[in-house]
């Protein structure tokens, strides 16, 4: 992708101190692109800053921090091309048991601090007619699983609202496509299972949290997960490539459900998913 008038591409990677973030933010650098890093902890991208990334402290809940990162990255490079939208988290435990402030949360972070952060950096990207806008979503923006009412209802907001994102957006040249990854290298799962245990490990939904969280350990110990580097890969052809796709689908089972998903009705995909998950 190159802009008129310009030589380079300009990056900004959220969630960039682990996991897929921070492969995205290395394989961006690899062919050459400017990549500003943005998370939290930015001591964690020591590694990265050495390698060429330029870390930004950037918390996708907090207002004042996105619209500094961003006038920060105009401020310097003149210029966005690429957003990688990639911070995110799961939270897991029954609907009953969850708390609408943690269900809240997980909606700032994965949803609307998705959705501030675009609309922060898309007058640079109109003004210079042609952008990218890579949202990190999920094969559970399609599919779903036990417990995890909030963390699908959050991904599949992303996969609604990136689809209108894009009808916007393409009379200004700025295109959007959607990541699913599967099951992934990274810290996601721990994250996921500890909040199932916390909300909904005792009480009505034990028996249910026992499985689910054994079938997520399962699932990232034995079940052979993808290095976050597949993800990374994906990303760089949306953010790159001259025709991008519209999704993505990387990462190990991410295919054969988002598949079974689109072929099987939702009793006998139930049923797939009891039978997975033992219950």
């Amino acid at each position: 992708m190159n802009r008129k008038g310009t030589t380079h591409n300009v990056a900004l990677v959220t969630g960039a101190s682990s996991g897929i973030g921070k492969a995205a933010v290395r394989e961006l650098l690899s062919r050459g692109i400017t990549v500003y890093a943005g998370a939290r902890r930015t001591e964690r991208m020591e590694d990265i800053r050495a390698e060429g990334a330029r870390p930004l402290g950037l918390d996708v809940t907090d207002e004042q921090s996105m619209a500094a990162a961003v006038s920060a990255i105009a401020e310097e490079a003149g210029s966005l091309d690429i957003l990688i939208n990639n911070a995110g988290y799961g939270t897991y435990g029954a609907v009953e048991d969850v708390t609408l402030a943690e269900a809240r949360r997980q909606f700032d972070v994965n949803m609307f601090g998705l959705a501030r952060l675009t609309q922060l950096a898309l007058p640079l990207m109109r003004k210079q007619g042609s952008g990218r806008i890579i949202n990190v979503s999920s094969m559970g923006g399609r599919i779903y699983t036990p417990l995890g009412a909030w963390y699908h209802a959050t991904k599949h907001a992303v996969e609604g609202f990136s689809d209108c994102l894009r009808f916007e957006l393409r009379q200004f040249g700025i295109d959007v496509s959607v990541i699913q990854p599967g099951a992934i290298q990274s810290e996601w799962e721990s994250i996921a299972a500890d909040s199932a245990r916390k909300a909904s490990g005792e009480g009505a939904y034990a028996r249910l949290t026992a499985a689910t969280v054994q079938t997520m350990e399962n699932a990232y110990t034995k079940g052979r997960p993808s290095a976050p580097e597949v993800v990374a890969r994906a990303i760089a052809h949306a953010s790159l490539s001259r025709r991008p796709r519209t999704r993505y689908a990387p990462g190990r089972n991410a295919k054969l459900l988002l598949t079974l998903r689109r072929w099987l009705s939702d009793r006998v995909f139930d049923a797939v998913v009891r039978m997975a998950y033992g219950i």
